[in-house]
């Protein structure tokens, strides 16, 4: 994989630990609320590790090697307020050519998705969507008494843009804001371009409109874009990104908003910014290292491509996907399933209603994807009445 390490990832993971104690910010009952489940963090380290681990969409490769010595070298100011923090901001305002004024920085993404809540949501106001996306969202605007108006995706997963554009408008005075996970995750579909410059012409100048994409770095479709431009358009867009995803730095907690400057300041009031120095200066690397970026790219495509053809030889679809994580058509319920593959040592992801026959399966190294294709011949292999007990 990758060269020679000036430090382990064990040894780096351990002194993390060690030196500023629980960097994520939440609690293990927060985590069970954004749907990860409370075996993965109670059945002890031993346990942990030795499952394939193909439920939350990670990296399974980690931090890059250059984004793990500025970690490092930052352990020097674990001790310290008021740091030098790399200049992480300006640094992701360089990398997407908008002024400084334009950024927040965020305990991850989701840490940005709570912040639109509090900020646009306020007084029950409305966030409009569809179902399944990512519901950190909706679950987020229910705990704050704000509604959630839900629409139902087209018979091809794709969301349905002028449904979205007359839900707007028929609520226009009671929307807080629009939200788009482009591509969607559980089903890994983009919204075209073209489709979300439609939408943004279409519904009341003054509705905000949230773009979530953390999965943009996977996409190859030459008909989806960032819609980074759109902000510098002056339009009413938060546009929100993460370094969980292809930098491999989910527990680290770094995410961060693009978004007009009027936008950004009714939003910082309500943001934390508890970040830690260490996974500053690893964003700083992480945004300079565009090969090891360009190489977990291209694996994790390929073995999901791969992986997607061997399900499909033995007779399953799968839901296009341009993300690290596919949707597999099972033709049974999924719940069960889910725990046969626990058995075996294969955690996959959870339930998504209503699509209550579809398993996410996150794309994981070489080795988890030969336990993952294992696992599934000896589960399907069952008859369904026999994998649900009964």
């Amino acid at each position: 994989m990758e060269g020679k390490r000036a430090v382990s990832r064990r040894g780096f993971v351990g002194g993390l630990a060690t030196a500023v104690g629980y960097l994520t910010l939440r609690p293990p009952a927060d985590l069970l609320a954004h749907g990860i489940p409370g075996p993965l963090f109670q059945q002890g380290t031993d346990a942990y590790d030795a499952l394939a681990k193909l439920a939350f969409n990670e990296n399974p490769y980690g931090p890059s090697e250059s984004a793990m010595r500025a970690m490092t070298r930052a352990f020097k100011y674990a001790n310290r307020y008021g740091y030098p923090d790399g200049d992480i901001a300006d640094e992701i305002a360089r990398h997407h050519g908008v002024p400084r004024e334009n950024i927040m920085l965020g305990a991850g993404s989701g840490e940005i998705l709570s912040v639109v809540g509090l900020a646009f949501l306020q007084g029950g106001r409305k966030v409009v969507g569809v179902e399944p996306t990512y519901s950190q969202v909706y679950s987020h605007a229910s705990g704050i008494k704000a509604d959630v108006i839900r629409l139902p995706l087209l018979d091809d997963f794709r969301q349905d843009m002028p449904a979205t554009i007359a839900a707007v408008k028929r609520h226009h005075r009671d929307v807080g804001f629009v939200y788009l996970c482009n591509p969607n995750n559980p089903t890994g579909r983009i919204i075209p371009a073209r489709e979300i410059k439609q939408l943004l012409d279409a519904i009341p100048e003054d509705v905000v409109v949230l773009v979530d994409e953390a999965y943009h770095h996977y996409v190859q479709d030459p008909t989806y874009a960032t819609s980074v431009p759109h902000v510098l358009e002056g339009r009413n867009v938060i546009v929100a990104r993460t370094f969980s995803k292809i930098y491999g730095m989910a527990a680290m907690r770094l995410g961060y908003a693009v978004a007009p400057r009027e936008l950004i300041q009714r939003m910082r009031p309500w943001s934390t910014g508890s970040i830690n120095a260490l996974v500053r200066w690893g964003g700083v690397a992480a945004l300079a290292d565009t090969e090891s970026e360009a190489r977990v790219r291209r694996t994790t495509i390929d073995l999901r491509e791969r992986t997607v053809a061997d399900l499909k030889a033995m007779g399953y679809s799968t839901i296009p996907s341009e993300t690290n994580f596919f949707m597999l058509h099972l033709r049974r319920p999924v719940q069960p399933v889910i725990q046969e593959f626990r058995t075996r040592g294969v955690a996959v992801g959870r339930p998504f209603p209503p699509l209550t026959e579809h398993l996410r399966v996150s794309v994981g190294t070489a080795e988890e994807m030969r336990r993952f294709m294992t696992a599934f011949r000896e589960i399907m292999a069952t008859p369904a009445t026999a994998t649900r007990g009964g």
